[in-house]
């Protein structure tokens, strides 16, 4: 088995059950993360190199429900594989309170759905915001009023759904919350067009916002901040 921390950062996939369409979405992204200083880890929970890094993802795997585990391991290796990418190593990731608790001079945003694990994380000498979010889970219309407000419906007339708009609002509250005290909820963000991507603020500061990237991923949407 590869020793933590020099994972590639991208799985194999034999042994791996992914839905259809997502790794080649995801390999598509990397590239396009690179341009803002970011590299791209992924993993399945199906992999064998699932597992532990040292005694405190241990310990804090332990406590939770099988299927919770899997996740949450998955999401340390999704990172090591996204720090790997920008050519730094790391071993065990514990957490601090909910959040991941990295070693100094590495810094990595997690996210994951339906098995799939996804990671980015900024290169050395970058000042790149971080934050991503993966939905390989469709929304329904109706959570629409969940998500957006207002002045932010015209959007779904265009090119964006309530599942990219929701992922969009994810990745940049993820980057954002370590600036402001944040809102309660994603309607408390702002969203607009921005070239290729979404300029999300946030409607008590607007002058705090973050560019946010969406690309389809097989049946759903990753998105990332890249500044």
């Amino acid at each position: 088995m590869t020793a933590p921390g020099t994972e590639p950062d991208r799985p194999a996939t034999a042994n791996a059950r992914w839905p259809a369409g997502v790794l080649e979405g995801l390999d598509c992204a990397r590239p396009l993360c690179a341009v803002a200083g970011l590299g791209l880890g992924t993993a399945h929970v199906t992999e064998p190199e699932v597992l532990p890094a040292g005694p405190a993802e241990e310990a804090a795997a332990a406590a939770m429900r099988p299927e919770r585990r899997r996740e949450f391991l998955a999401g340390r290796l999704a990172a090591r594989r996204a720090l790997r990418a920008v050519g730094l190593d790391c071993g065990e990731i514990p957490r601090a309170g909910r959040l991941p608790l990295f070693p100094p001079g590495r810094a990595a945003s997690l996210s994951h759905s339906a098995g799939v694990a996804v990671a980015v994380a900024r290169a050395p000498g970058r000042d790149t915001p971080l934050g991503c979010d993966l939905e390989l889970r469709p929304l329904p219309a109706g959570a629409a009023r969940l998500v957006l407000r207002e002045d932010e419906e015209r959007l779904l007339r265009g090119a964006w759904t309530v599942t990219s708009l929701f992922s969009a609002k994810e990745a940049a509250f993820k980057a954002l919350h370590r600036l402001r005290p944040m809102p309660g909820s994603l309607r408390g963000l702002r969203a607009e067009p921005d070239g290729d991507g979404l300029r999300v603020a946030l409607r008590t500061a607007p002058e705090a916002a973050v560019r946010v990237r969406v690309v389809p991923v097989g049946p759903g949407f990753f998105s990332w901040v890249r500044g």
